[in-house]
């Protein structure tokens, strides 16, 4: 068996008072889990909100992209459970 070279997930952080609804990070996200969002932050712009983030591969293509860093991808460990002895 395989052993898999980290574990855990991807969390996209939005930053939404930066964000001023280019929708770069919109348009160049490989697995289109990003969306404008309903709400208008204080600037009064749409904000960028994610979908379903388990579909998240880390590329960091949105963050990478964004002119206003208002997007990055977080990679969250999860240790393993330690077997009860």
């Amino acid at each position: 068996m395989k052993a898999s070279l980290r574990q855990g997930y991807r969390q996209v952080i939005v930053i939404a008072e930066r964000c001023k609804e280019c929708g770069f990070c919109i348009e160049f996200c490989p697995k289109h889990i990003l969306y404008k969002s309903a709400e208008i932050n204080s600037h009064e712009y749409h904000p960028v909100c994610v979908h379903d983030s388990d579909k998240c591969t880390g590329c960091n293509i949105c963050s990478m992209i964004c002119p206003d860093f208002a997007i990055y991808v977080n990679f969250v460990e999860v240790k393993p459970k330690e077997e009860a002895g």
